[in-house]
């Protein structure tokens, strides 16, 4: 997206009706025209949007009334040329200079010669470019955000009225401090691009210039709420980006499909499979309709289509999606993106308990993959989880170590992918009840997403396994900073009404409890037991345990009427399940009657029933 406030800024700037056109940051067909980088000069009013192109560097022409007019004279001599005529065509060979600049490097050439003739208003709309052009190139940001604070200085006027170029000036500062990882500095930016162009919209400026900045800036606040681990902040945006490519775009435009598919998977990022499948399919709708079922675009739709539906526990079908996408791959010859479908399969196979299959599957690919490579690792991981279901311990766990020994040459170069790895190595090491091989696999992990800012939920999620799994094992006080870790960390990532925000207070209160706190295993149970219930709905399953919990934790207190109250709530609650809880129903009033002798210390013919 980096490319289309260029783009944009171009086009508005445009002087010459042949100038060769720049690829554009927005997808193909997704502007109305692509245009060359031109320069800057107090000739071109940076707030004139509307549909009349203002000339950026015009020369001055002059005609003779009568051309044959001085044929008879043998010798002229020539005008001479005033000093402020001099200047200014020395100024217009420094713009065209700038203007023919194809590369970052020559068009810093071409500034420096420029700061010497233009004021530092003049230079506003030049600094933008080029700032523009660095963001792109994305090198040396610090660079960047000097011409971009400098480009806001000098374009930014008195006064309240909106402009296009300042909200493009605030749209690249908000670039640039992303790069920076100065997270809310960029937001601030961005958020008051986006307002200013709000304002701009049927006001002042025509929406076929607004909309390429509105777009950029949109995707840049997503990237940025990612980055700070506010995925479901993001997905808001990726939403508003979508609905600007609608309003753009053909119903068939390959982009458009794009667009879905990539909201889709924004989607599978936070595991909200049910919302990613109506994204999804409407992506494969359109490559289907506008590019033919054998398109490069259709086996991508339908491999993440796969992976939604494996989330869905909807194995078969994913299973289908998968083969249907590895036959395109083939007759396409892209062996890497094949090989990604091929782990995909065996894992589908491995859900539909196909575990031979799957075995099967993955001993071919991994004799295409290269010996130290990420995807090896990835492989072995997986006829690791194979061999596991089998209870096959001792080949999985030979399976994990030659991934892991791969990975850890990896962490430097990618930390996010082998921080991912160890995850799921760790949770095979738990089903085969290796804890602490799983704890010293996660250890490692949280060292790693401790260095990424943008991946603060990753960070959550490790640290509130890890506390769970130190619980499990005794290590009770350990655990503790982990939970409030985790639970700080998601609920900045997430939203405090998350369900797995609900989880972590769940084992916080566990942990207090066990710790003989009952009264703040009473407090975390109850922040548990309300996220949950928002969030799953009070019949839920855990939404029961944490009242049952909370029911414990009154009971330790001596709070012995709250606690026969949170247990009649959760014995009502297993009753709306019918049959298929009746151990649990059973269980839960038998806790009941233990909490009704000790209150009344009578018998249970004696005990007055709870309504």
């Amino acid at each position: 997206m980096k490319r289309a406030s260029i783009s944009l800024l171009s086009n508005l700037t445009r002087r010459k009706p042949n100038t060769k056109s720049s690829t554009p940051l927005l997808p193909k067909n997704y502007k109305t025209t692509s245009t060359n980088y031109h320069s800057s000069s107090s000739a071109l009013n940076p707030c004139n949007c509307n549909n009349k192109k203002t000339t950026l560097l015009s020369k001055p022409t002059t005609f003779n009334t009568n051309p044959n007019r001085n044929l008879n004279t043998l010798i002229e001599k020539p005008a001479e040329i005033s000093s402020r005529e001099r200047k200014r065509k020395e100024k217009s060979q420094l713009e065209e200079a700038f203007e023919s600049a194809n590369d970052s490097e020559s068009m810093l050439q071409a500034f420096k010669e420029m700061e010497s003739c233009f004021s530092e208003k003049e230079l506003g709309m030049a600094c933008l470019k080029l700032g523009l052009r660095l963001d792109q190139e994305g090198t040396d940001p610090e660079k960047t955000l000097a011409f971009a604070n400098r480009a806001l200085n000098a374009l930014e006027k008195d006064g309240n009225k909106p402009c296009l170029s300042v909200a493009m000036c605030l749209q690249l500062l908000g670039s640039v401090n992303h790069s920076l990882n100065k997270f809310n500095d960029s937001l601030g930016y961005l958020n008051r691009a986006n307002r200013m162009l709000g304002r701009l919209e049927g006001e002042y400026c025509s929406v076929d210039h607004l909309r390429p900045v509105q777009h950029a800036v949109q995707l840049e606040i997503a990237n940025v709420k990612t980055a700070m681990g506010r995925r479901e902040e993001a997905l808001e945006n990726l939403k508003k980006c979508l609905e600007i490519k609608e309003l753009t775009l053909d119903e068939e435009s390959k982009e458009l499909g794009v667009g879905n598919r990539d909201l889709a998977e924004a989607f599978v990022a936070i595991l909200n499979f049910k919302e990613a499948l109506p994204y999804a399919l409407k992506a494969l709708e359109i490559h289907k309709s506008g590019l033919g079922l054998n398109s490069v675009e259709v086996a991508h739709d339908r491999r993440i289509l796969g992976v939604i539906y494996s989330g869905l526990e909807e194995h078969e079908k994913a299973l289908e999606q998968n083969q249907l996408s590895q036959k395109v791959l083939k007759n396409w010859g892209l062996s890497s993106d094949l090989l990604r479908a091929e782990i995909d399969a065996a894992n589908m196979q491995i859900a539909l308990g196909k575990y031979d299959a799957a075995i099967a599957t993955l001993q071919s690919v991994v004799q295409h993959t290269d010996k130290d490579s990420e995807t090896r690792a990835v492989v072995y991981i997986s006829i690791g989880k194979a061999l596991c279901n089998q209870e096959n311990f001792a080949d999985s766990k030979r399976c994990l170590q030659i991934a892991c020994g791969i990975l850890e040459k990896k962490e430097t170069v990618s930390p996010v992918e082998v921080s991912e790895a160890y995850l799921e190595i760790s949770m095979q090491y738990e089903t085969m009840n290796e804890l602490e091989a799983a704890i010293s696999l996660l250890r490692r992990t949280l060292a790693l997403l401790e260095k990424l800012p943008q991946e603060q939920h990753s960070e959550g999620s490790v640290s509130q396994r890890l506390g769970w799994l130190l619980l499990l094992t005794g290590k009770v006080q350990e655990a503790i900073p982990y939970l409030e870790n985790a639970a700080e960390r998601l609920k900045e990532s997430f939203g405090p009404k998350h369900f797995g925000v609900g989880y972590v207070y769940n084992n916080l209160g566990a942990a207090y409890l066990e710790l003989d706190r009952p009264q703040s295993a009473a407090q975390m149970f109850a922040v548990a037991k309300e996220i949950m219930d928002v969030s799953l709905g009070p019949h839920h399953a855990d939404s029961i345990d944490a009242c049952q919990n909370l029911s414990k934790a009154y009971s330790a207190m001596g709070s012995n009427t709250l606690a026969i109250e949170f247990q009649q709530r959760a014995i009502d609650a297993w009753e709306s399940h019918g049959p298929s809880a009746l151990d649990e129903l059973t269980e839960a009033r038998r806790v009941l009657v233990q909490l009704k002798e000790k209150a009344y210390g009578a018998s249970l013919n004696q005990i007055p029933k709870i309504a």
